[in-house]
């Protein structure tokens, strides 16, 4: 697929495959357990929202936090993609948050339950422009931030990452088929908080990338 096709991923409704505890200080902040295999969740197309527009907070929590990622642009579609092939099915790359009504996401988890309404709503995943897969030549080495109201919340490396970005490529495909344009997050570092309506986020990946968005109450 031309990069200048793949670019638009984010309005071709592909799926959004995400990852969860994939940076071990991340899932210690949320006292739950390192795993040994990826956790994964799924987010709708609907998830999407790009630079301009509002992060809507959804009326049933009162507790949203940001979770900022790199996502992984596939360009290449397959299925049980071996890891040393891995990287051939990357288009590029985008910087996303993975926006998580925690308390909603608390109680989910306490009853056995998923946590679709945690994690899926409309805007649950804000995205930064597409960049090329010849911007960052090494994936397990990727600087993210985050701030909210100009204050640093999250500063970490994809290289603490628990499992790589060819890894999780090749599980994933083994259970989901991976398509031209779908979207891979692949987790969060520690630092995740609250943010509240009318807060401004900003987010980079270093010297690569930026984006900002504001977060605002959706209307009843």
């Amino acid at each position: 697929m031309a990069s200048r096709n793949i670019s638009r991923f984010w309005e071709w409704g592909k799926k959004i495959i995400c990852v969860g505890r994939n940076y071990a200080n991340h899932a210690k902040e949320l006292k739950n357990a390192i795993p040994t295999q990826p956790v994964l969740f799924l987010k709708p197309p609907s998830a999407y929202v790009r630079e301009g527009s509002p992060i809507l907070v959804p009326a049933y929590t009162s507790e949203l936090h940001h979770e900022v990622e790199l996502g992984v642009v596939i360009g290449k579609a397959g299925t049980a993609i071996p890891q040393s092939a891995a990287m051939e099915h990357v288009a590029g790359y985008a910087l996303c948050l993975d926006m998580t009504a925690r308390d909603v996401q608390d109680d989910c988890k306490s009853k056995g339950l998923p946590w679709t309404l945690a994690k899926a709503f409309d805007t649950s995943c804000p995205v930064s422009e597409f960049v090329p897969k010849e911007r960052v030549p090494d994936p397990g080495n990727v600087k993210l931030w985050l701030t909210v109201n100009d204050q640093l919340r999250q500063s970490g490396c994809t290289s603490h990452m628990i499992f790589s970005v060819p890894y999780l490529i090749s599980y994933i495909s083994g259970f989901i088929s991976l398509e031209e344009g779908d979207l891979i997050l692949t987790g969060t570092p520690e630092g995740v908080s609250a943010v509240q309506e009318h807060d401004e986020l900003r987010a980079g990946i270093e010297d690569v990338v930026t984006m900002s968005f504001r977060v605002d109450r959706r209307e009843q």
